[in-house]
């Protein structure tokens, strides 16, 4: 692997940006399936095997270059943020709309080349599905101790459901907006203080 240093850098990691920003530049502009593996290495001014020493295949290249603008749209809440569990929830959804609407058709192509190569979807859910998918989980625990979710509430479950619904509109192309984000958070936690005052009700009920 070559490591001469310019401006501070290695080299290969200068071509692995340019790789990874000509990619995303030319599947924004004629669409996934146009766009080969020559064109991108042209267009980044990089050796073909440059590529192929750091990627297995175009869709891996393209999923890095998609997964690394995702800390500018959805990074993950500091731990120690004193907001609610709630409000957390909402803002990280709004963050993983934005970017999956900025992304969507990028994202639809990678999702059928997961279809057809069993081990770019293993590479596609480990590192952009299950990311999310466990951030999401670990705020619903968090509300779940905090007493915002009913405690009959299962956060894995809640999760997928939550999952499913945003995975549903971006592939049938459906809005992807701060207002979905928003009544999906609207209806899991309203349910559940529904479900909480019920319970309580019942409570009070036997204790008579």
């Amino acid at each position: 692997m070559k490591t001469d240093m310019t401006g501070g850098r290695p080299v290969n990691a200068h071509a692995g940006d340019a790789l990874k920003a000509a990619a995303l530049r030319l599947v924004r502009l004629n669409g996934y399936d146009s766009v080969s593996i020559t064109a991108i290495t042209k267009e980044a001014g990089v050796a073909r095997q440059t590529l192929y020493n750091r990627w297995n295949t175009k869709a891996d290249l393209v999923l890095d270059a998609v997964f690394e603008e995702t800390q500018n749209y959805a990074a993950p809440p500091r731990e120690d943020d004193p907001r609610s569990a709630r409000d957390l929830i909402e803002e990280f959804l709004i963050g993983v709309f934005s970017h999956l609407t900025a992304n969507g058709d990028i994202l639809r192509a990678l999702i059928a080349a997961a279809q057809l190569d069993a081990s770019f979807q293993t590479t596609f859910y480990s590192k952009f599905v299950y990311p999310r998918e466990r951030m999401i989980t670990e705020l619903l625990d968090r509300a779940k101790k905090q007493g915002e979710l009913a405690t009959d509430r299962d956060p894995d479950l809640v999760s997928s459901l939550i999952h499913g619904a945003f995975w549903y509109r971006l592939l049938n192309r459906g809005t992807l907006d701060a207002a979905f984000a928003k009544a999906i958070t609207a209806d899991i936690f309203n349910q559940s203080v529904t479900e909480t005052s019920r319970t309580d009700l019942d409570q009070g009920r036997f204790a008579r």
